[in-house]
């Protein structure tokens, strides 16, 4: 279980410094040009990598709502919700 969430913690953390630090850098900085596109490629591709990377490991779902839909659909369990909760915080 710590290797599940270790890997959703590291993905989770690649997914926020990824994505977001596009989006922080596209609005301090509007001449360096990736606008809202970039953003966007910017996020897929953090999704991407780390559903490669790690997806195997814990099932790649880095955020808490992904977690809890997939527990209301039967594929997840609801006795692993909060500790994902937890590294995905």
């Amino acid at each position: 279980m710590l290797n599940k969430l270790s890997a959703e913690f590291f993905g989770t953390f690649w997914l926020v410094l990824g994505g977001c630090g596009s989006a922080v850098i596209a609005a301090a900085f509007p001449d360096v040009g990736i606008g809202l596109l970039g953003v966007a490629f910017a996020f897929g591709l953090t999704v991407l990598t780390m559903a490669f990377a790690v997806g195997h490991i814990s099932g790649g779902h880095f955020n808490p709502a992904v977690s809890l839909g997939l527990a209301m659909a039967g594929r997840f369990e609801f006795k692993d919700l909060i500790p994902y909760w937890i590294a995905q915080v």
